[in-house]
This record gives structure tokens, C-alpha cells and sequence, in this order.
């Protein structure tokens, strides 16, 4: 892959906080066929730079690369996967989602297999289709780590791997493993972490040094389980750890924000775009869930994403660290009345 690269403005979620169904769904619920239609309609009708292919809990098309490029072979021909659009998988965390370890494992398996079909596709292999993965739950440094090593041990070093005598390999049977490495992008959404941030990304940077770090911050599953002012404070705490890293360490971090439309989700919405990106100054990527997709007309949903495409990152964040305790002691009183509520 290329040293430098695009960082996605719009990533495009399945996450189901619509009430509408799209007018190409014949179903309740969005799945099969149609999800695959549904990322070529988040790229070429919304106009988003990525689409989150999710298979934490749910069952997915394994092969959504190949059904995407063979499918719509004028746009990719257009739109480099990889390149100019992005596919990036949400994985169950195997640390916590006991149920899901070997999904885990076979989501990391795939992503060779996606090369390949790209590189048939594009009669080169510049661009790996598929090459950053989301960790749900992220609570240490170590998990991404474990990532990162099972992907290099139990996917790519296993070409090296003796099948027949005298020396007989496998990457002789099923060809090189490519990519040669992922990206794992940490997705922080409990409190303890949300506000050590810091802490928690100087180790991953000693651990990995990468060339960047993506950081995905949710902010519509913390309203849930804190309620609504604390979730926007935490997050706005984790904003401004994270600038004050970048300015310290001089490494690039480009933090992603997952939010609905509603305002207790997130209040991404139509109305509320320019008061959205000034709230949350310093956000390189924002998450476009169903509820913005449907439950507005397109022409809305459509004009969102090329705002935000067009207007992101918006400066860095604000500096919290002189107010953190103060806003930390205000968040917790919140929460408190959130649960007695």
C-alpha cells in the first residue's frame, strides 16, 4: 500500500437507529444482497469515503469485495477500493465476545482473500482493499497488539508453514499473503478509558509505532449507559487528550466520532451541521448511521456528507485539561441523576 493515503471524512455504519426503510429494501431489516447494495449506495449515492462492514454479532457476506467490484466495475474502476473509498471491518473483540473468538479469526483470515480478488480486479496490488480493522471494547494497548499479532502470526506467517517434503511451503499451494500487515483502529467507549485516554494511546504508540493512529471515540452508546451530558463531556475530554498527544509525541491521530441524528445520540443531523463540527472540533471522521441515511430524504442525507467531506477536520480540539476535574465532577453528578431517573 501507498505511504500516504486518504483519511476518510464520512464512514457509513450499519448501526439501525432508522424508523424509515430505505426505498430499495423489500424487508424489515437490512441483510444479504442488500447489504452489499447498501455500501455501494453509501459510496455512490451519499457520496461517503468509507463503509463499516460490521460482523460483531451478525453474520455478513464473506465475499463483499468481490460482489462490490464485479457488480458496480464502472465505479471501482473510477474509485479505487483502497484508494479513494474505504471498506473497514468492525471485528468482535475475542477478549470479551466469547461466542464470536472464531469469527474473530476468520474475519482476519478473509483479508488476504479480498486482495487477491482486488488485484485481479485492478491488475495490480497497490491498494489493499481491505486493511484497517475496528476493535470494539478497546480497554488496554495489549488488545490491539494481540491484533495486530494474530493477524501477522496466524494469517500471514502461516505461508511460510511446511505442507509436503522436502520443503514444499504453503504459500506454494495458495499463493503470497497480502497485505503484509493491518491497521487496527481501538474503539473506546467505557468511561475509564474515555478519560485515560492519554495514558492508554502513549502506550500503544511505544508498543506499535505507527506511521498514524486512527482512534474511534463512540458517542451515541455512551449517552445510553451515562446519559446525555456525560457522553458529551467525555468525549470532548478524549478530544483534547488526544491533541495533546499529537502536539507532544508529534505522531498524526485522526479521531473518529460515532454518532446518530438524535440529539441524545449524537445530533448529527440536517439542521444542526455547522453547530455539530463546531461541538466537536478536532474530529477527522464521523460515522453516517441508518437513522441519517433513511429517516431523511436523500437530498439531506446527501448534502451531510458532502459538508462534512468538505469542512473536516475543523481545527483541533479544545484544551480541557485546566477544567478536567471540574467537568468530570459535573459529569458524574449527571450520570448519577441519569440512573436514579
Amino acid at each position: 500500500m501507498s505511504e500516504q493515503r486518504l483519511i476518510p471524512k464520512t464512514m457509513s455504519t450499519q448501526h439501525p437507529d432508522n424508523a424509515s426503510i430505505p426505498l430499495w429494501c423489500d424487508s424489515d431489516v437490512i441483510e444479504g444482497e442488500k447489504e452489499v447494495y447498501e455500501a455501494y449506495y453509501a459510496y455512490s449515492n451519499l457520496g461517503c469515503q468509507e463503509v463499516m462492514w460490521d460482523s460483531e454479532g451478525k453474520d455478513i457476506d464473506p465475499h463483499v469485495v468481490r460482489k462490490l467490484l464485479t457488480s458496480y466495475p464502472d465505479f471501482f474502476k473510477e474509485k479505487i477500493l483502497g484508494r479513494d473509498v474505504f471498506l473497514t471491518y468492525r471485528i468482535p473483540n475475542p477478549m470479551l465476545e466469547k461466542v464470536e473468538k472464531k469469527v474473530f479469526l476468520e474475519t482476519l483470515q478473509a483479508i488476504p482473500k479480498h486482495f487477491d480478488v482486488a488485484k485481479q480486479f485492478y491488475g495490480n496490488g497497490e491498494y489493499a482493499p481491505v486493511f484497517e480493522v475496528i476493535l470494539p471494547f478497546t480497554s488496554s494497548h495489549r488488545d490491539v497488539v494481540k491484533v495486530l499479532r494474530t493477524y501477522s502470526e496466524a494469517v500471514v506467517n502461516v505461508e511460510k508453514v511446511k505442507i509436503d517434503f522436502p520443503d514444499v511451503t504453503l504459500q506454494e499451494l495458495v499463493g503470497e499473503i497480502q497485505p503484509k500487515s493491518i491497521n487496527v483502529i481501538p474503539l473506546f467507549e467505557e468511561w475509564t478509558c474515555l478519560v485515560s485516554l492519554d495514558s492508554l494511546l502513549f502506550k500503544l504508540l511505544e508498543a506499535t509505532s505507527p506511521k498514524y493512529l486512527r482512534v474511534f471515540l463512540a458517542r451515541s452508546d455512551p449517552a445510553l449507559h451515562y446519559g446525555l451530558v456525560p457522553s458529551v463531556i467525555l468525549v470532548k475530554i478524549a478530544l483534547s487528550k488526544i491533541w495533546a498527544l499529537v502536539k507532544k509525541e508529534g505522531v498524526n491521530i485522526y479521531p473518529i466520532i460515532g454518532v446518530g441524528s438524535l440529539p441524545f445520540r449524537g445530533h448529527l443531523s440536517p439542521s444542526n451541521l455547522e453547530n455539530f463540527v463546531r461541538e466537536y472540533k478536532g474530529v477527522s471522521t464521523v460515522t453516517i448511521q441508518c437513522g441519517l441515511k433513511y429517516d431523511y430524504p436523500e437530498s439531506d442525507a446527501k448534502i451531510v456528507v458532502e459538508y462534512l467531506n468538505r469542512n473536516l477536520p475543523k481545527g483541533e480540539a479544545e484544551d480541557f485539561s485546566q477544567i478536567e476535574q471540574t467537568l468530570l465532577s459535573v459529569a458524574s453528578k449527571f450520570k448519577d441523576a441519569y440512573y436514579e431517573f
